[in-house]
């Protein structure tokens, strides 16, 4: 008798979570797993604005799945970009390109979110984001690339002052963070480049809403502010951008920037695979499931984490729905894990409920702003409760070692600020790291699930070819 066959879509703290759980729990004759995912790593994102400054170097974020001693889970490297649910088939580009149709019994989707961006005149021309271990290495390249050419640069020229401009849009975790870790990087620098000034070098970050971070409450994100204005750091609250150039930023209050440089973590919006579905989803655009994170109408189908709109029952109220962070989504991975075993064994499905253990925000250096258990921290205490959080979060030895090493070199020893030069060429805009062109439209999905069943029709089909490998 065929084994059935779950599909897990994402390698991030939901997918791997999961993934982790269900090799625990079934035995390898009671289902095949397979995860999909274009790289065989878990990326730990919290702290992918460290690696952008040169504090940690991207392998020590990158934390291999391979590494499980219970490592069985069958890797499909790709992305999932488009779900049939009729024909329960999940259609995958692999990184070679060529698209393959997979067949599932049981379908986890956590792809997670990519970049929020809006129709903004040069954003998606000139725009960087923050939300691949890609982009964070080609964004160091980048900053250094223009000291390096500012400190070769005339004097007071237009070119000088629009390389050493630098925009981050966004005022939340991933915004403030990377503001300030690469406020820390240049300024540190600036020091090796006899030719420039650090007064010449302007940091901006810019945010719609009227407070920083207002997760964290008032009195902590005023404490955040303080911290990026006490460095120099410009912040603009209640503006955002109105156009970007190759060599200047205009915000919506009017001000013209000069930058070269626009970071943009102006939020995330669920992956486009959720669009395939033809399943319903919330205003932000998440996929709304129950409580035990069913999706209705679409058998065999859990969605979590950044993609799906779970409800957040420890918090109360009807409307009440998880936020996007990582400890939610590892919980909830294992909720799904659980509940995927429950409906192969015929045994009741779990609901998720989970309440929320605080936030923690490294601001580099010795500062930062926490809030563990409902208690707020500042400055070197903060710090440390950030760091130690994301240290015991890492889910290898290795990591954790990697990690650890990392921070105390760079503490003793400085950063050397070296360009890599391995994406030298590539304009690293936030089009090029993150494919949003690459999913299928619900009817070209459609489409191949019914190609696939004419083709079926005649003997062994590719769906099959793909599984057995």
């Amino acid at each position: 008798m065929e084994r059935p066959r779950i599909v897990v879509v994402g390698a991030g703290f939901a997918g791997v979570s999961c993934v982790r759980r269900l090799e625990r729990t079934l035995s390898p004759g009671e289902a095949e797993i397979l995860l999909v995912t274009p790289f065989s790593y878990q990326l730990y994102l919290p702290l992918l604005p460290q690696v952008a400054s040169g504090v940690l170097t991207p392998q020590s974020v990158a934390v291999s799945l391979r590494r499980s001693r219970r490592h069985r889970t069958r890797i499909v490297p790709g992305g999932a970009v488009g779900v049939d649910t009729r024909a329960k088939v999940c259609v995958i580009r692999k990184i070679t390109g060529e698209l393959v149709d997979q067949p599932y019994d049981h379908l986890v989707l956590a792809p997670g979110s990519v970049t929020r961006t809006f129709d903004i005149p040069g954003l998606a021309e000139h725009g960087r984001g923050m939300k691949t271990l890609a982009e964070a290495a080609h964004l160091r390249d980048h900053v250094i690339a223009q000291l390096d050419l500012a400190d070769a640069a005339v004097p007071g020229s237009a070119e000088r002052a629009s390389r050493l401009g630098f925009v981050v849009v966004g005022g939340g975790y991933a915004g403030t963070e990377t503001a300030a870790s690469l406020e820390r990087l240049t300024m540190n620098a600036v020091g090796r480049y006899p030719r420039l000034d650090r007064r010449e070098i302007s940091w901006h970050l810019v945010d719609v809403a009227p407070k920083l971070m207002p997760e964290l409450g008032d009195r902590l994100g005023r404490a955040a502010l303080d911290v990026l204005r006490r460095r120099g750091i410009e912040v603009s609250l209640g503006t955002s951008v109105a156009k970007a150039g190759p060599e200047d930023v205009t915000l919506t209050d009017g001000r013209v920037l000069p930058c070269r440089t626009l970071i943009w973590t102006a939020g995330v919006a669920a992956s486009p695979l959720i669009g395939t579905l033809g399943a319903e989803t919330a205003k932000s655009g998440r996929l709304v499931v129950a409580a035990d994170l069913r999706v209705a109408g679409a058998e065999g189908v859990i969605a979590l984490g950044d993609a799906a709109a779970v409800p957040d029952l420890a918090a109360g109220g009807d409307d009440a729905v998880c936020p996007p962070t990582a400890q939610h989504a590892e919980r909830q991975g294992r909720v799904a894990a659980d509940n995927v075993v429950a409906a192969l064994r015929g045994t009741p499905l779990r609901r998720y409920v989970h309440k929320d253990l605080g936030l923690v925000v490294d601001l580099g250096g010795r500062d930062g702003v926490s809030r563990p258990l409902g208690v707020d921290l500042r400055g070197m205490p903060a710090q440390a409760v950030a760091r130690g959080y994301h240290w015991a979060a890492l889910r290898t030895g290795a990591a954790k070692t990697r990690v650890m090493t990392n921070w105390l070199l760079n503490a003793v020893a400085g950063d050397d600020f070296v360009r890599t030069g391995f994406q030298t060429y590539k304009p690293g805009t936030l089009r090029d790291f993150e494919h949003t062109d690459h999913y299928l439209t619900p009817e070209e999905v459609r489409a191949r699930t019914a190609a696939d069943e004419v083709d079926s029709s005649g003997g062994r089909d590719r769906h099959q070819q793909w599984s057995d490998g």
